[in-house]
């Protein structure tokens, strides 16, 4: 992985590093909670099944940059 390597090249801080598993982690746990979601709870926040199963199949690591 990227991350991993800039890691032990140096070139990544170790804080950063450990931002991105903190982001890594809440990130897979939101997608498993996304999968869990029935389709009342889907529509209440105004997102349809099949876009809730695409973004809960995405790899832990596919993570939004941050603003």
């Amino acid at each position: 992985m990227k991350a991993l390597t800039l890691l032990l090249d140096g070139a990544m801080p170790r804080r950063h590093f450990s931002l991105l598993i903190g982001d890594w982690i809440r990130v897979a746990r939101e997608r498993r909670e996304l999968a869990r979601l029935d389709r009342r709870a889907l529509d209440d926040i105004g997102i349809d099944p099949q876009s809730a199963r695409a973004e809960s199949e995405r790899p832990f690591w596919d993570v939004p940059r941050r603003r």
